[in-house]
């Protein structure tokens, strides 16, 4: 599905059925008050994003979501033979991606950390087949960076599979919210999120591994998945994970 932009914030209409213009002339005076479109989904607005305790009256939340890390393989050794222009252009390229690929199933592009990103699913946007969509989003950024990686190795002579993606997905129970006192982050914590971290690690380039939580809920896209035992960083027994 094309990424098609919304012309009210769908997080808040979703959460308090309060129409906030995003875009057009009816959204000129919001923007007066710094409302506008956020950076982590731009058919979201800045209020779901910096105003999270004030329109959710806590400061966190458990919410049902599936978290999607996707990591850039390779990036230290291509730190050391890139000048800092191109490797500043590879990066710029990884991250809008992801996040076009991430924004075209409503998913929330929470954190960019290095060669790495982090995605929620499900919420400030809710949906019930949002498993079905993470997985999606990943395909998606795997289609997206192929295409790019072939580009760059047309144009600089460089092995694609140097500039493989990595991505994890689990879904499940997580606490969404403001954390931090000094420096307040809006994200998710919890074992969920964990869990799909470490899974991205476990991913060679160009794989996509997920959970069982995910393959129960996007049957349609995991249909004759075969899991096998991982041993994850942090975690005492073994995690059954499925390439798809």
């Amino acid at each position: 599905m094309p990424f098609s932009q919304s012309m009210i914030c769908k997080g808040c209409w979703e959460q308090m059925r309060l129409p906030v213009p995003l875009r057009g002339p009816a959204s000129l005076p919001f923007r007066a008050f710094g409302i506008r479109p956020s950076r982590m989904n731009p058919n979201t607005c800045t209020l779901c994003e910096l105003m999270f305790t004030r329109v959710m009256k806590a400061r966190k939340i458990t919410v049902d979501v599936s978290v999607l890390f996707a990591d850039l393989r390779d990036y230290t050794t291509l730190s050391q033979s890139l000048s800092a222009d191109s490797l500043q252009s590879l990066l710029d390229d990884f991250y809008d991606e992801c996040a076009t690929a991430i924004w075209e199933f409503d998913g929330l592009l929470n954190k960019t950390v290095g060669d790495a990103v982090m995605a929620i699913f499900n919420f400030p946007i809710p949906h019930q087949d949002h498993a079905e969509r993470a997985v999606l989003a990943a395909r998606e950024i795997q289609r997206r960076c192929q295409s790019r990686r072939e580009h760059r190795a047309a144009q600089s002579g460089l092995d694609g599979g140097e500039l493989g993606v990595g991505i994890g997905i689990d879904s499940g129970q997580a606490s969404f919210g403001e954390f931090g006192r000094s420096h307040r982050d809006l994200t998710a914590i919890g074992t969920v999120v964990n869990t799909a971290a470490r899974a991205q690690a476990a991913a060679e380039a160009g794989r996509i591994l997920v959970t069982r939580a995910v393959c129960e809920r996007a049957q349609s896209q995991t249909a004759g998945s075969q899991g096998r035992k991982y041993r994850l960083k942090g975690f005492e027994k073994p995690i059954e994970l499925y390439a798809i």
